[in-house]
Parts: structure tokens; sequence; C-alpha cells
């Protein structure tokens, strides 16, 4: 069973309803909560887990070789978020636009872009007794946290154990980080 806790306004208490859905389901069976609200992760305020792994999440950005670089502004073209800007003398990559889709790189025709991890924020992985608890971080500034709830999402059911329940804690609101979270 997967069981999304959401809400379209904060503050309505779906952290500690999430919480305590967890903690009481932890008392008979093993059951795994993901804090998907990134940017406020605070479901372990209440769970007080023992936070035992963390892991990067990373955004592929792209990165310009000047000496192959013809200037031809493809890649400014190709891009649907504007985080390439070709001027006559220089490509500027404006990293926290990237959306990591690749398109700049694959449709330059000089195969003077290569793409590099830029980090966006962390996956922390903790325990209470057959509770696990999975919270996504998301950078201070970043503007993206689809890929940190992304990579947190990829940690359901863990390595093992696919027949345990799962409860989301999902962010406030109606935007891409609450449609990522309960898709």
């Amino acid at each position: 069973m997967i069981v999304s806790v959401a809400s379209g306004k904060g503050g309505t208490g779906k952290t500690l309803v999430a919480t305590s859905l967890a903690l009481a389901v932890s008392e008979r069976a093993s059951v795994q909560i993901l804090d998907c609200d990134v940017e406020e992760p605070n479901a372990n305020l209440f769970l007080r887990a023992s936070i035992e792994r963390t892991e990067p999440v990373y955004v592929p950005t792209p990165r310009i070789d000047a000496d192959r670089c013809n200037h031809c502004g493809r890649c400014a073209e190709v891009c649907a978020y504007h985080a390439i800007a070709s001027l006559p003398s220089k490509v500027i990559v404006f990293p926290e636009l990237c959306h990591g889709c690749g398109a700049c790189s694959y449709l330059c025709p000089e195969s003077a872009i290569v793409e590099a991890n830029r980090q966006v924020g962390v996956v922390e992985v903790g325990y209470r007794g057959n509770l696990e608890l999975v919270q996504g971080r998301l950078n201070t500034g970043e503007p993206m946290p689809t890929p940190v709830i992304r990579k947190t999402k990829m940690c359901i059911y863990g390595q093992t154990d696919n027949h345990r329940d799962v409860i989301i804690d999902v962010a406030p609101g109606t935007s891409c980080p609450v449609v990522e979270a309960v898709n």
C-alpha cells in the first residue's frame, strides 16, 4: 500500500498525519515514509530516526568547450528553458535554469557541449525500529525540487523488501513538486 498525504495549502498538518500514520503502522509491520517536501523536510522532527546514509542528487548541466564551439547558437535555440545564451564571442550557461534534458549537447553540430553533474540536493535514509525514513533535501537557493523528489521516490521499498507499506509526505500546493511526489 502506498499512501500520499497532500493538501493544496501549507500548515494543514500533512507531516503530522503522515508521521503519526507511519509510527502507528511501524508498531505492527515494516513501513517506509518518504519526506518529499524537499524544500522543507521536517518529518524527522517527529520521528527522530537515526540518519545512516546520505546520497547526493545531481542534475546534468552543460559545459561548453570553447575550443570546439563556433558560436552557431544552435544550443540556445533548442534550450526550452533559456538556460543558454549564445553571444558572438562566447556562450553563457545559466545552470540554475537548466533542467538537464540534454538537448543542447545532443544537437550541438560541433560536439562542443559535454554534461557535468551539478549537485542540487541530497537524499538521506534513516531508521527507527520498523520504520525507514527517506527524506530529500534541496540545496538552499536551488529552484528545481523535482530531481530531488524523483531520487527520493527511487528509494521506495528499498533494495530487498517490496511488500511493506509506504507513506509519502507531499509538499503543499498543486505545482510540479506535488505532481512528482504523487505520480
